[in-house]
């Protein structure tokens, strides 16, 4: 791992994430109007761990309370690598089974203990027949 990159390692906090559609440039908070939270942890080893949450939630003590959980949420783990600008994550295990086994393409300004990330446009994980890309940002836990 290069000095730059191992300025990512550790633990950062989620500020902020919003869908921005492609096909109408409209962003809006991508789980939810409530503040979501979360964590991605970046290992010195190049395991990455994500679980960001949507704001509001309620225990699923039903079908469908437990059906928007899941859509209220993503988590996945893998290995991570920088390529340029990319930051890319080969997932091997995910919360959408769908991101199992694909390389998560992400691209970020690094500005101190504030990292921003945008996706790679692609199929809403939710919502499959919009393409969006997420805007999210972190701020490095001290």
């Amino acid at each position: 791992m290069s000095d730059n990159h191992a300025k990512f390692i550790g633990i950062w906090r989620l500020v902020s994430f919003d869908a921005e559609d492609q096909e109408s440039g409209v962003r809006r908070p991508y789980l939810g109007d409530a503040p979501p939270s979360g964590y991605m942890m970046l290992s010195a080893e190049g395991r990455i761990m994500v679980l960001v949450v949507g704001g509001l939630r309620e225990p699923g003590q039903t079908v469908e309370k437990r059906a928007a959980l899941f859509r209220t949420m993503l988590s996945y783990t893998g290995v991570y690598r920088f390529e340029g600008n990319k930051f890319i994550t080969s997932v091997d295990v995910s919360w959408n089974e769908s991101w199992t086994g694909t390389d998560q393409v992400r691209f970020y300004t690094l500005d101190g203990d504030r990292l921003d990330i945008v996706s790679a446009w692609m199929p809403n994980p939710i919502h499959p027949e919009r393409i969006v890309r997420g805007v999210l940002s972190w701020e490095r836990v001290k």
